[in-house]
């Protein structure tokens, strides 16, 4: 069989699939990767092939889970091949199977080390999608006029997920990210406005893919550890707002945000920083965060108006229905002649 589109995944730490606790523990990227597979499926093929995958191929909500094998072609001999941040390794898909589109699907921000290999995907008609045009951006100043084909999509949140009838607790802030994403920062000035706000406390939901030191933990810390999916929506439901004043770490989308808004919880975030404010559904969530003043009053706004006013909403180009009419256009599209930074259209 012949045609669809694989995606290959080289550095997940372990074998995943949109089955339910299958994702437990693992980023943003796997539940993304996941949630686009099962929304193609029903119109294509569609191969998943993980290099941390064991046994033989499997099939979970019609998409196909199998082995992957860098030294031979695959074996599906799929139109387009989607593979996971790594350029080298698509460089040699793309000729391992030359009748196949190769397309880098990038949720980080590469390395300087990734500048030498960006002319030879350039040669090999490799494209790259970015999951914001914020990093579409940067990734085609960082590499210049060696920039292969640089589109966008966003990362997808739910159609059905929306605010409920849990009433939000003033006093509950919440971050929900590994601890390298910034926490340390976040600490420190949590700690700082509570002094003001003494009745606070902050939540903190560690997916637990990766040890990070964040010294001191301030009192009024709740430490959630690992949360499923479900769990963490429901602390979501609860919080004041997502509690992120840190400027360390760029998130390329921030899939947390945009679920989080979808559900009427604000987000406080650094202005400029990454895809802060092309993800937030308001300009009022991205603050200058290393002042503690404009820290308090944006608390002190959002405590003021809960159950008055939605905190937060969803931003419709988010949605997964609309998010998966870019990918199929995607595979419907011709490979670009030109490098170029637009958001792929339905």
């Amino acid at each position: 069989m012949s045609g669809g589109i694989t995606f290959v995944d080289t550095l997940a730490p372990r074998a995943y699939s949109a089955l339910p606790g299958h994702l437990r523990g693992l980023g943003g990227t796997e539940a993304t990767l996941a949630r686009i597979a099962g929304s193609l499926a029903p119109h294509t093929r569609v191969t998943v092939r993980q290099t941390a995958r064991q046994g033989p191929e499997a099939i979970f909500g019609g998409v196909h889970y199998g082995q992957f094998d860098i030294k031979r072609p695959l074996p599906e001999a799929p139109e387009v091949i989607v593979v996971v941040n790594s350029w080298k390794v698509a460089q040699k898909l793309a000729r391992l199977n030359p009748g196949s589109r190769v397309v880098v699907w990038q949720h980080v921000f590469p390395g300087r080390h990734n500048r030498a290999l960006a002319p030879g995907l350039r040669r090999a008609g490799v494209e790259v999608v970015c999951v914001s045009a914020a990093q579409a951006e940067w990734l085609r100043g960082f590499l210049g006029s060696d920039a292969p084909a640089i589109n966008y999509i966003h990362n997808p949140i739910a159609d059905d997920l929306v605010p409920d009838n849990t009433p939000r607790d003033p006093d509950l802030l919440l971050f929900a990210s590994s601890p390298h994403k910034g926490l340390a920062q976040v600490f420190r000035r949590f700690n700082v406005l509570k002094d003001r706000m003494p009745s606070l406390r902050l939540a903190v939901a560690d997916p637990g893919y990766l040890c990070w030191p964040t010294g001191p933990v301030p009192s009024g810390v709740i430490p959630l550890g690992r949360l499923d999916q479900r769990g963490l929506i429901g602390w979501m439901r609860r919080a004041l707002c997502l509690f992120y004043p840190q400027d360390h770490f760029a998130e390329t989308f921030g899939l947390v945000i945009a679920e989080a808004n979808a559900v009427g919880c604000p987000a406080l975030l650094h202005r400029g920083l990454g895809a802060n404010d092309e993800v937030a559904s308001d300009r009022g969530q991205c603050i200058d965060t290393g002042d503690p003043e404009s820290i308090a009053a944006r608390i002190a706004d959002w405590r003021d108006v809960i159950g008055l006013r939605p905190l937060a909403t969803a931003r419709p180009e988010f949605r997964l229905s609309h998010v998966a009419g870019q990918w199929a256009a995607l595979l419907r599209s011709t490979t670009a002649n030109q490098p170029r930074t637009q958001a792929m259209q339905d």
